[in-house]
């Protein structure tokens, strides 16, 4: 389970459920979190996603890249984020959560990956543990190592994250950042 107790995750999906429970019930008001009330090992800054899902489908991905705030508060700021601001989907309501699943993307900081070329970098990232952030021309994009579970391709994955992130898919430059990361999954 990486590096948090069954009884901390537990604690973390316990915040997560109650932000989107709550808001649902309160128009999609965000419930307060206070670190200070976590065991210590959520109360360190840690950069998190979350993920919710209706069956297959994707229902809202929120997260965060920096870690800027306690993990508790990250997580629950992020599912609020997923469950009532993702611009793809309309807020989710109270009786679709019963049919949700939720899950918890708690990453490593992000490093620098610099590559010689395109060719390069398909061949150095790892399928199934990398999430990349590709940076250029203004603009930003991640795919969260789960993704892989969908672009199972090094090459469909990078082409579909330069689509997201506004570029053509044969885009290349020499300016271009990519960083690189992990996630623990829970």
């Amino acid at each position: 389970m990486g590096r948090f107790s069954d009884i901390e995750v537990e604690r973390l999906k316990g915040v997560a459920w109650a932000v989107i429970e709550q808001g649902a019930e309160r128009g999609g008001q965000l419930l307060s979190v206070k670190a200070a009330d976590y065991p210590e090992a959520l109360r360190e800054p840690r950069a998190s996603f979350v993920t919710l899902r209706e069956g297959d489908s994707l229902r809202g991905c929120m997260g965060s890249l920096e870690a800027r705030s306690p993990l508790v508060e990250d997580v629950a700021r992020n599912a609020h984020n997923a469950a009532f601001k993702d611009p793809r989907f309309s807020p989710v309501s109270s009786g679709e959560i019963p049919r949700l699943n939720l899950k918890l993307s708690v990453l490593t900081l992000p490093e620098a990956f610099p590559v010689e070329s395109e060719e390069d970098l398909l061949n150095r990232i790892q399928p199934g543990v990398d999430g990349i952030i590709l940076k250029d021309e203004g603009r930003r994009a991640t795919f969260l190592p789960a993704v892989w579970e969908a672009l199972p391709s090094p090459r469909e994955f990078i082409r579909q994250l330069k689509r997201k992130a506004g570029l053509s898919e044969d885009h290349w430059s020499e300016r271009m950042e990519i960083l690189r990361y992990r996630a623990d999954e829970y």
